[in-house]
């Protein structure tokens, strides 16, 4: 069995995931569902050990016995980049891996409306992508940082974990620095990230209350930053941060927020109609409303405040679905699926 292999026919069906799991063939995520690869046997223990270890360095393979879980970026000789986790389950080593792209995806690709673009040519501020697992929250940071290095001269430093997508300098310079080979945490990599003189930053994840309290404060001294979140809505997303803090420093946090947000960019990815997957986003744009309802603690007005402000760019996740029903782009009983799901907040 040869782990390369597997790889290949992932990127060759088009999927966005890799399964490798004990006691299963492989299994590949096409258009969200999950579909094994025709004809190829069960996986056993030491397969997928050797399969596994075939693909990591020394030091690598002693992390992953240590900690019991390691991500790392790996590409195959056509050029393909996956995104990989490896863990144990049941004392057996399993292995999940993202499909990358090769190419940087556009903001055209990505179908993200014309507000987005006038967010990603400002000079300062903060900028949130959110939504679960696997919806694109990478891709659309990367459209992003296409467009910038595309059209501005700026220094751009990107943290991430691991390295997933791979620019060349256009007319910016890009420096994307790796968690465990480049920097040590993404905190203490904020922390002197003022001293390589960026103007534009991109935190991979805000994971905890030190690179949330860095990030923000980064926004607020001169630089664009972009950063993702695991949450669903702009509501939820402006209380996850707030909430991370302790209660004597929530009210300052939301001031920092309502004087240094950009905008948040909350997205899922449905089955398009015919084959495919389409993203669906919220848009949330700080207007100096927004900002006094972030100011005064008042989130479950922010829902609608962006009904009611489609002239500045904004829209509701239950609109931008009507507007791909209308479209032809989602058939309306998924949308209506989606809906029922969505968080009340």
């Amino acid at each position: 069995m040869d782990i390369n292999n597997y790889f290949a026919q992932a990127v060759k069906k088009g999927a966005s995931d890799i399964h490798l799991v004990v006691g299963k063939p492989p299994i590949l995520r096409i258009d969200g569902d999950l579909k094994p690869i025709d004809k190829e046997p069960k996986i056993d223990r030491l397969s997928i050990e050797k399969m596994v270890f075939s693909i990591l360095t020394p030091g690598q393979k002693e992390r992953f016995i240590k900690n019991r879980d390691l991500d790392l970026s790996y590409e195959i000789e056509d050029a393909s980049r996956f995104r990989v986790n490896i863990h144990f389950e049941k004392d057996n080593i399993g292995l999940v891996a993202r499909v990358i792209s090769s190419k940087i995806p556009t903001m055209e690709n990505v179908g993200l409306p014309q507000i987005v673009y006038e967010m990603t040519r400002t000079r300062q501020g903060l900028i949130l992508v959110t939504g679960p697992t696997g919806c694109g929250k990478s891709t659309t940071l990367a459209a992003m940082i296409g467009l910038i290095n595309k059209e501005l001269t700026s220094n751009i430093v990107t943290l991430e974990d691991p390295i997933e997508f791979l620019f060349n300098s256009d007319k910016s310079i890009i420096k994307q620095r790796q968690l465990g080979t480049d920097m040590i945490t993404f905190a203490s990599a904020l922390k002197h990230v003022l001293r390589q003189d960026p103007d534009v930053i991109m935190v991979g994840e805000m994971r905890d209350l030190e690179t949330i309290a860095a990030t923000i404060t980064l926004a607020e001294t001169g630089h664009l930053v972009l950063a993702t979140l695991h949450t669903l809505n702009a509501g939820q997303t402006i209380d996850r941060i707030v909430d991370v803090f302790p209660p004597f420093q929530q009210n300052q946090v939301r001031l920092q927020l309502s004087m240094s947000l950009n905008g948040v960019i909350s997205q899922q990815l449905l089955p398009k109609a015919g084959g495919g997957r389409i993203a669906a986003r919220e848009i949330l744009i700080n207007t100096p409303a927004i900002a006094n309802i972030i100011r005064e603690n008042k989130i479950p007005q922010i829902k609608t405040a962006i009904q009611t402000s489609a002239e500045y760019g904004m829209v509701t996740l239950e609109q931008d679905l009507n507007r791909l029903v209308k479209n032809k782009l989602v058939e309306k009983e998924m949308a209506e699926y989606y809906l029922q799901t969505l968080p009340k907040l």
